[in-house]
């Protein structure tokens, strides 16, 4: 026969004695101002504490955490829709991480501009053929003697 337990509720300076699947969604965003190499952005649900973010991080992505920072933007109320009525957008949370001492985060970056080793003679090939197209396209017909495409029968 199962036991009816009960936790007690979490208190500010009480440990949290359980950690269960969380039912919150946390998005990694890239910060729009530069922001130091130890400090992480994510954008939370409003329902999210502090105190729960550090835990998911810690214990379910084993992520060292100093510190945690929260601010609640405000969704925007400018839009209007076809009645002119205003639409607000949904407001959320941003969390500011600052990761343990000696800890650093960088975006990797999923598209380099640099040359890829294999294969890029056919994309270079490629791309210079539709230039080459753009350009026979875009240039005059010198049957037309100066009137311009838009100018037709």
């Amino acid at each position: 026969m199962a036991r009816n337990v009960l936790y007690p509720l979490y208190q500010l300076g009480n440990p949290q004695l359980r950690v269960f699947r969380t039912n919150f969604f946390i998005q990694l965003v890239r910060p729009g101002t530069a922001q130091p190499e130890d400090t992480v952005q994510f954008r939370i649900p409003m329902e999210m504490s502090r105190v729960d973010l550090r835990n998911y991080l810690e214990r379910i992505y084993n992520v060292p955490v100093a510190a945690v920072r929260t601010r609640v933007q405000h969704g925007s109320n400018r839009r209007r829709d076809h009645r002119n009525v205003r639409i607000k957008q949904p407001d959320y949370k941003v969390a500011y991480v600052q990761l343990a001492h000696g800890q650093t985060f960088t975006f990797p970056d999923l598209f380099p501009k640099g040359k890829q080793p294999g294969g890029s003679s056919v994309d270079e090939d490629l791309q210079d053929q539709v230039l080459e197209e753009q350009r026979r396209r875009q240039s005059p017909d010198p049957r037309r003697g100066g009137v311009p495409g838009w100018f037709g029968l």
